[in-house]
């Protein structure tokens, strides 16, 4: 029951990173968290791309493009090592979309935000961790 959401400014990504990129940055995300290659999870990944207007971004210093990829996710799904392989691979997969090179990583933000444990509903429910890892266990189980 994780969330991605990449805000950049609007035409900044290539016409092939514009269809591709949402799919990559929540494959990426359902990888570092460990979650079953199963249909639920690729469901409840919710991935949104939020364009912004021209002009509706800058620095203090120059209008380069900038990106931040905003991740919502469980508290403690994700290791320290979990998190710092998907703030890699999120920058990567933007720095493609976007027909960039690696020295353009500094434009890339990721924060990764953790939601406590019983502050997250769906369904009209609350969703708790231990919820997820018996849905998982039972993915699992029958892959």
């Amino acid at each position: 029951m994780s969330m991605i959401r990449l805000t950049a400014p609007a035409h900044s990504l290539t016409e092939e990173g514009r269809k591709s990129v949402q799919r990559d940055l929540a494959a990426a995300l359902l990888r570092w968290e460990g979650a079953p290659d199963a249909s639920f999870f690729r469901a409840q990944l919710w991935s949104y791309l939020v364009e912004l207007p021209e002009g509706a971004q800058t620095t203090a210093e120059d209008d380069a493009s900038r990106f931040l990829v905003d991740v919502t996710v469980p508290q403690g799904v994700l290791s320290a090592e979990g998190t710092a392989g998907l703030v890699a691979e999120a920058t990567e997969v933007v720095l493609s979309a976007a027909g960039l090179s690696r020295t353009d990583a500094p434009r890339v933000w990721v924060l990764v935000h953790e939601q406590p444990d019983g502050t997250w509903g769906a369904g009209g429910r609350v969703v708790r961790r231990a919820d997820l890892a018996a849905i998982a266990k039972k993915q699992r189980d029958e892959a």
